[in-house]
């Protein structure tokens, strides 16, 4: 059979907070649903929401994934030297982006052709589980299968985060490890260079504009 495969290209940064809230931010340039970023929330009480800027990418990251609500609201990505800052309807968060991790040491040294291929990211599936809760290759929501094909990773050393006007504390550990997929961010607060790429059946309808 044949299959559809979504590629998104562009960043995720996953960290925790002092309030036991994770955040972790989608900032895709290229996608096929043009240039779009999104955020996962995941609260203390493991509440998962998903805030979208559009209806229809939220349909279907919410089909990939598993929330128990879905926001639509406009998300900005701005990126002034090291400092990132978000904001997602009720989410205002700002990071600061450090060194090279040493295992982007690693990732950036692999060819982006080569990081790419299924058969690599599956290779380097057993590795990344060390991380305590990462994966690369799984399955995802509705059938779905679903790889990641990392290719640099920074720390996030700094963060500050409000949530419906309450602050949400400072920066920790992704801990526990999220569970909107199959697989969670690293432990460790980091900003990962990624291609992510969702395959479907050949009779799923693809997004009607395209980037």
């Amino acid at each position: 059979m044949d299959h559809a495969r979504l590629r998104f290209d562009g960043w995720i940064a996953g960290l925790g907070t002092a309030s036991g809230t994770r955040l972790v931010l989608g900032h895709w340039p290229t996608s096929p649903y043009g240039s779009v970023s999104d955020v996962m929330v995941e609260r203390a009480d493991g509440r998962r929401t998903l805030l979208a800027p559009s209806g229809e990418l939220g349909r279907f990251i919410a089909d990939t994934y598993s929330f128990h609500d879905v926001q639509v609201v406009p998300v900005t990505v701005r990126r002034s030297g090291p400092t990132w800052d978000v904001a997602a309807g009720p989410l205002a968060l700002r990071f600061v982006v450090g060194g090279r991790h040493p295992l982007g040491r690693l990732l950036h040294a692999v060819p982006p052709s080569l990081s790419r291929r299924v058969a690599w990211v599956r290779l380097v599936d057993a590795p990344a589980r060390l991380l305590r809760g990462v994966r690369t290759y799984g399955s995802a929501g509705n059938g779905r299968r679903e790889w990641y094909a990392a290719q640099d990773m920074h720390e996030i050393t700094a963060a500050t985060a409000s949530l419906d006007g309450d602050d949400l504390g400072g920066l920790t550990p992704v801990d526990p490890p999220v569970r909107f997929g199959f697989g969670s961010t690293p432990r460790s607060p980091a900003l990962v260079r990624v291609s992510t790429t969702v395959q479907l059946p050949s009779d799923w309808s693809a997004p009607r504009h395209r980037a």
